[in-house]
């Protein structure tokens, strides 16, 4: 894991929140819960619906959305046109046991 790319991912605001919706992705995004369903990607949420939440442009949604993929906090499932992205909880979960035993 490179801890400085996830705490640099981390450093803003708004990519910090999508990182929380998407721990909770039932209750942030109620609107997928069935189409979710057909996808064979629990929890996934697609590009569009996170944008919408979080007010931003597409193209700065996407960066977003890049850079916490690249930190290896989120995993994404193509399909179609669409691109649905979820936690990595594996990650998240080794973040912490780093963040217990190193500071």
């Amino acid at each position: 894991m490179d801890y400085t790319l996830i705490f640099k991912a981390l450093s803003n605001e708004t990519r910090l929140q999508m990182l929380q919706w998407l721990k909770h992705p039932e209750q942030h995004f109620p609107a997928q819960s069935a189409h979710l369903q057909a996808l064979d990607f629990k929890g996934g949420i697609c590009v569009g619906s996170i944008q919408d939440k979080a007010g931003l442009s597409q193209s700065t949604t996407s960066q977003y959305l890049s850079m916490l993929q690249r930190a290896g906090l989120l995993e994404a499932k193509r399909c179609g046109q669409w691109t649905y992205y979820r936690r990595n909880e594996t990650a998240v979960q080794q973040l912490s046991d780093w963040i217990g035993r190193e500071l």
